[in-house]
């Protein structure tokens, strides 16, 4: 299985941190899959998906809900999204809740 970088593809949690990523994996006909890993290269931004009219989006979006990078692909041809939101430090814990294990 190869991971696709962002620029390679095709159309070009809510907590905006560097680290988030989100991993789409494709059918691309036959017994192959394509997995296409997206990920918030800057700090301030975060990774949203939104399924809409046959198409998962998956974007880069500042701080300001511009959005940087847009990636589309069909629904009935994606097999999984995967969501890797990034490590939270103890500096950003939420106070009176426990980290997770």
């Amino acid at each position: 299985m190869r991971v696709h970088n962002w620029d390679e593809v095709s159309g070009w949690g809510k907590v905006a941190v560097k680290g988030d990523r989100v991993e789409i994996v494709v059918d691309s006909g036959g017994d192959t899959t394509k997995t296409y890993e997206i990920g918030a290269t800057r700090a301030g931004r975060r990774v949203e998906v939104v399924s809409r009219r046959g198409l998962i989006e998956v974007s880069e979006v500042t701080r300001g809900g511009t959005a940087v990078r847009t990636a589309r692909f069909m629904a009935s041809r994606v097999v999984a999204v995967v969501e890797h939101p990034a490590p939270r430090s103890a500096s950003r814990a939420v106070p009176g809740r426990r980290p997770q294990a």
